[in-house]
């Protein structure tokens, strides 16, 4: 089941969703296709809140938070439906290494279901325009109006209203 944000008609985000936890090395297939991750591991491996792709943004260790496309779920064009469920960030504008940094991720518009594509090169399609409109979300809802993450355990998605 996934959460579609509701807006006030403003272009604001009603609510978030928010997870935070250490930045784990993964297979390095978001790399590999020229879309970098940094890769959060969830506890709730049911899929009951918030699969898709949304855009949002993340936080780093050091309060720096940078705009970001963002995979939740199992990477169905991979793995199918058993693939290990986790926060794939793709931060919009960055280079570095993030392994082992503990991010927040803040989910703020549920741009698309999770789908499983017939090749690399369709799904680099859609990833480019996911890209796109997280950029285009993120000009409209600047980090500066994000909510308080507050605290929770490592890699436990919480549902964070908008201040």
């Amino acid at each position: 089941m996934a959460f579609v944000t509701a807006g006030d008609g403003s272009g604001m985000t009603a609510e978030y969703f928010v997870v935070r936890g250490q930045v784990e090395k993964g297979d390095q297939r978001g790399r590999e296709l020229g879309f970098p991750t940094a890769n959060i591991a969830l506890r709730d491996q049911d899929g009951q809140v918030g699969d898709g792709v949304w855009a949002g943004w993340a936080e780093r260790a050091d309060g720096t938070r940078i705009a970001a496309a963002v995979s939740v779920g199992r990477r169905p064009t991979y793995y199918g439906a058993d693939g290990y469920r986790l926060v794939e960030a793709h931060l919009l504008d960055f280079s570095g290494d993030l392994y082992g940094e503990v991010l927040t991720v803040w989910l703020g518009h549920h741009l698309r279901e999770q789908e499983a594509y017939p090749s690399s090169e369709a799904l680099i399609v859609a990833l480019n325009k996911d890209i796109a409109d997280a950029r285009k979300w993120a000009a409209e809802n600047p980090a500066d109006g994000l909510p308080e993450a507050g605290t929770a355990e490592a890699g436990v998605v919480r549902r964070v209203p908008h201040a």
